[in-house]
């Protein structure tokens, strides 16, 4: 079971969704490149891409420390 509110599993978390998130970057970076785009597949990761920036942002704000403790 893992525990959701550990420190270090968020943490551990966080590096992988950093990673996927680069990985999309390169990915999609390459197909744009590229003379025949699949504007479907395209759309797709970007959308997911931008799913990966809102978990993230999610992530590091419950790593904050709550200033009223």
């Amino acid at each position: 079971m893992v525990d959701e509110d550990n420190p270090f599993t968020l943490q551990i978390k966080l590096q992988e969704l950093q990673l996927e998130h680069r990985d999309l970057d390169d990915v999609i970076a390459r197909l744009s490149e590229s003379a025949y785009v699949d504007q479907l597949q395209l759309r797709r990761l970007k959308k997911r891409k931008l799913y990966l920036k809102d978990a993230i942002s999610r992530l590091q704000s419950r790593l904050i420390p709550d200033l009223n403790a």
